[in-house]
């Protein structure tokens, strides 16, 4: 179970000195249907995907407001999209869709974890159904494009926001936190489907780069009983 919520729900930076606290106590603690901060089962997912899980909860505890770097291929493979765009995929697929599993922003790009092979399936479906270069499809339906995604799997590795989150570091953060061992991750038709979704919406509409009314800053909640 996952969540998407305020910034401000996050376990913070200094909330709680972390010298001689056990922080996988700390984040054991954490209870409600909203998990916006990485849990004590999302921080061992997490560094399961590391060669040395042991050695690398053993430096997020040590330094749990610091991001870590983890290889790719074997626990997830990572989407990472622009940052509206990924945003207007979440959207999609939380109204209309299965879900999402952990989500990250860092850099300007949103980081989709998804399912092991992804990396190599999705481009290979957005290019064999032509929605990387816009124009008609074969009904004259006029279609968007779909930016360019920069998909990480097997030999490569991504920035994973620290355990907790800093206020205004402008570092890494969650956007859906990890909080289980075994978390839902999208495979490439998911994502397909809601890049897809996105670009026929961004082209009826001629304002793709419109994402969000101007009013809604915040983060939104999801019910995430609805996921898959």
């Amino acid at each position: 179970m996952s969540a998407w919520l305020k910034d401000e729900t996050t376990l913070q930076a200094g909330a709680a000195p972390h010298l001689g606290v056990d922080i996988f106590a700390l984040l054991r603690d954490q209870s409600g249907p909203q998990a916006a901060q990485v849990t004590a089962a999302g921080a061992a997912w997490l560094a399961g995907a590391a060669p040395y899980p042991r050695s690398t909860l053993a430096h997020w505890e040590e330094r749990p407001q610091a991001p870590g770097v983890l290889p790719c291929g074997s626990a997830f493979d990572v989407v990472n999209v622009p940052a509206l765009f990924g945003r207007r995929m979440l959207e999609q697929l939380w109204a209309e869709g299965p879900g999402s599993g952990p989500v990250a922003t860092h850099r300007g790009r949103m980081l989709l974890f998804a399912a092991p092979g992804t990396a190599q399936r999705l481009p290979s479906l957005l290019a064999w159904e032509e929605w990387g270069t816009g124009g008609s499809g074969d009904s004259g339906e006029q279609r968007g494009t779909v930016p360019p995604l920069l998909c990480h799997g097997t030999g490569d590795a991504v920035t994973v926001p620290p355990l907790t989150c800093a206020s205004s570091d402008g570092g890494p953060r969650w956007v859906v936190a990890p909080d289980t061992r075994n978390p839902w991750l999208p495979g490439p038709d998911v994502l397909l489907w809601a890049c897809v979704r996105v670009s026929r919406s961004a082209s009826s509409r001629g304002t793709a780069h419109s994402i969000f009314p101007r009013a809604d800053q915040g983060a939104n909640v999801y019910d995430v009983t609805r996921r898959r």
